[in-house]
């Protein structure tokens, strides 16, 4: 999918009805959709808590919260990329707690220039972790086939007295003439005897 057919998951934490219907101009729905604005941090974790979203702009402070820790943590728990605008004089003072994380800050307010360039580097950052979600997955998925074929190969040790050579050359044997995968045949075996 090229970057002009991608569609962004946007979520919008202000409590200003104004600053939501300013940032609705930055974010046509052709390509920022669904858009979902709150108006407090503990809407927001709900929001969060029933569907990923690929970006979150948290205009703080809240009247629940000053929504640094909310980017952070969304930050920290996935792919997400959060924009947090805060008052410029607080900009320097914010910006030490949260660069660390990932969360890109932004001063109050916010030239017209500087928010476009805000959304290009979250596009660009959000792709880049989407690039690594598909690199890792791979990894995860073997690992898994991992705990589950010695998960099996240990049912067989106690189930069937085998040793450990053999429970592993059975399951291999059983995945090459059956033309199946080893996670196959360990799934089958840890149903069988558990």
């Amino acid at each position: 999918m090229s970057l002009k057919e991608r569609v962004y998951s946007v979520l919008v934490v202000s409590a200003s009805e104004q600053f939501r219907e300013t940032l609705a101009g930055f974010l046509p729905e052709a390509v920022y959709a669904p858009t979902i604005a709150v108006a407090s941090i503990s809407a927001a974790e709900r929001a969060r808590s029933q569907r990923p979203f690929d970006f979150m702009f948290i205009n703080s402070p809240l009247p629940d919260d000053s929504g640094i820790r909310f980017a952070v943590d969304s930050c920290r728990q996935g792919s997400c990329v959060a924009v947090l605008f805060v008052a410029a004089e607080l900009y320097g003072q914010v910006y030490s707690r949260v660069v660390e994380h990932g969360v890109y800050i932004l001063p109050k307010p916010t030239p017209r220039g500087a928010m476009v360039r805000g959304l290009n580097w979250m596009t660009a950052t959000r792709e880049r972790l989407r690039g690594l979600e598909k690199k890792s997955r791979p990894v995860e998925e073997k690992m898994e086939e991992i705990r589950l074929v010695n998960r099996a190969k240990w049912l067989l040790i106690s189930e069937l007295k085998m040793s450990e050579p053999d429970a592993h050359h059975y399951i291999a044997h059983q995945a090459m003439d059956r033309c199946i995968s080893k996670r196959a045949v360990a799934e089958e075996i840890i149903k069988l005897y558990s």
